[in-house]
């Protein structure tokens, strides 16, 4: 049996040991990696990370990775960005101040609204378990890589911000907090980005998992 195979990178901002699990558990070859070569021969690529936005674009930068993942977006293989790797796509974000993202999905990351639509006070950071919904009522999830998954199925979430793509269309999937829409997963050409942890979101996670290896 040939396994797919998924370069997870590694730039020290996350818990990676979790997003390999899953990943094998649902067949695939799991390597990790740090090397700009490696990762650009990879046929598929995964972007994990939690944490600030700043710290975590400081260590790609370190690890000179920026252009590594650009290129290797370029190159229209799959690249699936989870957690604080979802924001990193985005042109900046606005967390501790403004800083410049990868600039793979043009948007913003903007903080979580710490008041609900009724005015009331909500906690921050967005913690627990969520049904997801589509951001357009009027088109399907169709080839993206919620495919398989089901309008209502619940993820995993833990984050304080929330990343706005510039562009509607890249908004697949939404979350209800406070009565305030948040993106869940956003997407553009081959690349996904989910907010929430695919690998701790039980049988739906894993089927959006499964959908990334097979494509």
């Amino acid at each position: 049996m040939t396994l797919h195979e998924v370069t997870i990178i590694d730039y020290g901002v996350g818990n990676l040991l979790s997003v390999q699990r899953g990943l094998e558990h649902c067949g695939a070859k799991v390597s990790l990696s740090s090397d700009p070569k490696t990762i650009l021969k990879s046929e598929r690529v995964v972007l994990p990370g939690v944490g600030a936005f700043p710290r975590a674009m400081e260590a790609l930068h370190r690890l000179e990775l920026i252009s590594t993942i650009q290129e290797f977006a370029q190159l229209g293989k799959p690249l699936l960005a989870i957690c604080l790797g979802m924001q990193l796509l985005m042109d900046e974000s606005e967390e501790f101040g403004l800083t410049k993202g990868l600039g793979l999905i043009p948007g913003r990351v903007v903080a979580i609204p710490k008041i609900t639509i009724e005015a009331k006070a909500q906690k921050i950071p967005h913690i627990g378990w969520s049904a997801l919904r589509s951001s357009n009522p009027n088109s399907g999830w169709g080839e993206s890589l919620l495919r398989d998954t089901q309008v209502g199925d619940y993820a995993y979430f833990v984050h304080s911000f929330m990343a706005l793509p510039a562009i509607p269309e890249h908004r697949i999937s939404d979350v209800i907090y406070g009565g305030h829409r948040i993106p869940a997963v956003i997407s553009s050409k081959q690349i996904t980005g989910c907010q929430f942890h695919p690998e701790k979101s039980g049988e739906a996670g894993l089927r959006i998992l499964r959908r990334f290896i097979s494509i």
